[in-house]
């Protein structure tokens, strides 16, 4: 009788799930927070574009940098499952805060999102590698973190359609408390399903030499939060802004922890330490390109892109969202510019100036709707499920171009997968390149096609290099070290997510919009190549483990 064939393990499923519910949250707010930053006329914050893309990049930095210190703390005393669950029930209360429209309300909130990140997201990730350690599993562990991978993008891909619709049909904050009920379920989920994961939450006691939690957080987390407030005070600008100073600057004692580790390895784990942190520090360039998605791709769909949808495509639409309705109408207002929805005065206090959607800043006037009219839209964050419905689409067929390789021995390895992943993704830009050159965009909108074909391009990119980042930090990282090497691949995470603001915050300082993509094709081209560079050392370090 044929032995069966073995599955993947139970536990897969109920991860699954619990982090497609987190990633249901995660993108609802990236796909809107800009906006809401932003928006002047419905509610939100009005803050010029520069400002917003300045705290999404810092947000975006900051949700990838406590992982560092959750992983620690859930690899030395609280274990995975309770740290997944303390993250959730935080991320939770945040999104439900950021319904409160009052600013201190939407400082602590985003403050509970950050922290409960760093509980969730590098813990649920190295239980599922746990999952895979046994000898029946450990063949299909990528195969498990790539579908893994496409399933939490399911969650990411119906989100904005709920997004879209809570804050055109009733507000900004229905749209961030949807965020916090999928969370809740996520939560719940995971606790129904703990049984099949349990087994998997194997805490890992710390080695003699290992720094102790208590002077991890003496020697790391409070000089990081020194280093930050030093930054954030320092007259003038370093790197642009008091956010990037500071993040950047308190980052400082978080890598010279990595350093140190290190350092202080055996020679055993030497080898894999500096394998990992190499590609760590390589991936940062792809993370700064890719997550501006949440910025300057954010940008190009609200304000450059042909969003206009015929009318008799409009009642099929609306009930899933889609439909944003823009007004010509100003109000209150003193000045005009048509660049920004909030205006400033020399002491930097903001006026009550509202001019039209930054939709009309480049559409003929003829094709202004009149007085009292709107023009009938595609809800800009609709353009946010375009990345995870590529996810869902082409996870197969690149699994199945893997498989088809590797059947020839031609299969590329790990590094090489990451190397091509940035080549891909640098190539994604100059699809955005070319399609300002394509295109007047001062007097006209671009095709949406131009920001499809983008996306389509960084997907690739991203399946290419990201699960596999994720299962090779839980491959090669020595097993005492597996979730706190986690924290480090989102630290690289953290870096590269802020680097993007601060990319997308000079959108406006480029007279020919064409070189900020070229800017950003260079360096994931240079990345990429650094990656190649460095092929046979890390081959040699990779294929050992």
């Amino acid at each position: 009788m044929t032995k069966p064939t073995v599955s993947h393990p139970k536990g897969l499923y109920v991860l699954f799930f619990t982090e497609l519910w987190e990633r249901f949250g995660y993108y609802l707010m990236l796909g809107i927070l800009l906006l809401y930053l932003t928006d002047g006329a419905k509610g939100g914050m009005g803050l010029d574009r520069k400002e917003a893309s300045d705290i999404v990049g810092t947000y975006l930095g900051l949700v990838y940098l406590t992982p560092f210190l959750g992983g620690l703390l859930a690899d030395r005393v609280l274990g995975y499952r309770r740290s997944i669950l303390i993250g959730g029930i935080l991320m939770s209360a945040g999104y439900f805060g950021l319904a409160i429209p009052n600013m201190t309300a939407f400082w602590i909130s985003v403050l509970l999102i950050i922290v409960g990140n760093g509980f969730f997201k590098p813990n649920i990730s190295t239980l599922l590698g746990n999952l895979y350690s046994s000898p029946e599993y450990k063949d299909k562990k990528d195969a498990g973190y790539n579908i893994f991978y496409m399933g939490i993008n399911i969650g990411a891909f119906i989100c904005n359609f709920v997004a879209a619709y809570m804050r055109n049909e009733y507000g900004w904050g229905y749209a961030f408390a949807a965020a916090g009920v999928g969370m809740l379920v996520g939560v719940l989920w995971f606790l129904a399903g703990t049984k099949h994961i349990k087994e998997a939450d194997i805490r890992k006691p710390a080695n003699e030499g290992d720094m102790p939690v208590s002077k991890v957080m003496l020697y790391v987390f409070l000089p990081a939060l020194l280093f930050g407030a030093l930054g954030w005070f320092i007259p003038g600008n370093i790197f642009g802004s008091d956010s990037t100073d500071a993040f950047i600057i308190a980052c400082i004692p978080v890598i010279l922890f990595y350093v140190n580790l290190l350092m202080r390895s055996s020679k055993e784990e030497r080898s894999q330490i500096a394998a990992l942190l190499s590609i760590f520090a390589v991936v940062i360039v792809f993370w700064a390109v890719f997550k501006q998605n949440a910025s300057a791709l954010t940008t190009f769909a609200e304000t450059y892109t042909d969003r206009k949808i015929p009318e008799q495509v409009v009642p099929v639409v609306k009930p899933f969202g889609m439909v944003q309705e823009v007004h010509t109408d100003l109000k209150e207002h003193t000045s005009y510019d048509p660049y920004f929805r909030a205006m400033k005065d020399e002491n930097g206090n903001r006026l009550t100036v509202m001019s039209p959607d930054p939709y009309f800043q480049n559409l003929p006037k003829e094709e202004w709707p009149e007085e009292g009219s709107s023009l009938k839209l595609f809800s800009t964050e609709i353009f946010q499920s375009i990345n995870p419905f590529f996810i869902v689409l082409l996870t197969p067929i690149v699994l199945g171009i893997f498989a088809f390789l590797r059947r020839r021995n031609m299969e590329p390895s790990t590094p090489a997968k990451i190397g091509y992943g940035l080549l891909i993704t640098g190539f994604s830009t100059l699809v955005m390149a070319f399609a300002v050159l394509h295109t007047d965009i001062t007097t006209d909108k671009a095709n949406a096609l131009w920001l499809i074909g983008c996306y389509a391009v960084v997907t690739v990119g991203e399946l290419f290099l990201s699960p596999i980042g994720l299962s090779l930090v839980s491959k090669v990282a020595p097993v005492r070290l597996t979730s706190l090497m986690m924290g480090g691949w989102f630290l690289a995470t953290s870096i590269g997510n802020k680097l993007s603001g601060v990319l997308a915050s000079l959108w406006d300082n480029y007279d020919h919009k064409e070189y900020f993509f070229y800017v950003n094709f260079a360096a994931c081209i240079l990345a990429g190549l650094a990656i190649f560079a460095m092929l046979k050392w890390l081959r040699g370090i990779i294929s050992k483990h």
